[in-house]
């Protein structure tokens, strides 16, 4: 590096130190960003559910009536009975995980089918989240588990049946996390 370079260097360097020394630290009041949400504008938005299913709400659907609701919502992009194209594939893959080419459906990678109901709701369809009923989603649900071979068609989702679904892949998972100490 020549001597004219590093005087460059040297004063871009002693001009972006000079303009970080003249700043001024913030008013004393906060920003006024966005509103204050209300408890009953937090509740809409608060419905995650766990692998336990704890907080599933009351309702219930059948794969013959989730094939409707699919046809009607969900088809145009996952295709005829979850095989994908333009968005991913649903069915399938039991058994592919371990092989070189693994396909990450719901029937051979999610390890809870309470994690299914719990995104249908919140992300589905894609163009109109939080759209469909609690019914629609549990007949969503029962038919992607029936198009994974995991329970019958005529297999009714709600809170009490569809924590209890075994998922091929439930042990697949390592926790990453230690176990919590109980006092």
């Amino acid at each position: 590096m020549s001597t004219s370079e590093r005087a460059l260097v040297i004063a871009v360097f002693a001009a972006a130190l000079a303009a970080c020394a003249s700043l001024q630290p913030a008013p004393g009041k906060p920003p006024a960003f966005g509103a204050s949400v209300s408890a009953e504008e937090v509740a809409r938005w608060d419905i995650s559910i766990p692998p336990s299913g704890a907080g599933l709400p009351g309702g219930g659907g059948s794969a013959r009536q989730g094939l409707k609701v699919y046809e009607e919502k969900c088809q145009s992009c996952h295709g005829a009975k979850g095989v994908g194209k333009p968005a991913d594939p649903l069915a399938g893959g039991i058994g592919s995980l371990a092989g070189r080419t693994p396909l990450r459906t719901v029937g051979s990678y999610w390890p809870y089918a309470t994690t299914l109901f719990d995104y249908v709701r919140r992300a589905m369809p894609i163009t109109n989240p939080l759209s469909l009923t609690d019914n629609e989603v549990y007949a969503v649900s029962a038919y992607v588990l029936f198009l994974n071979g995991i329970v019958g068609e005529d297999a009714v989702m709600n809170a009490q049946t569809l924590p209890q679904v075994k998922m091929p892949n439930r042990d697949g998972f390592v926790s990453d996390w230690p176990p919590r100490a109980r006092n």
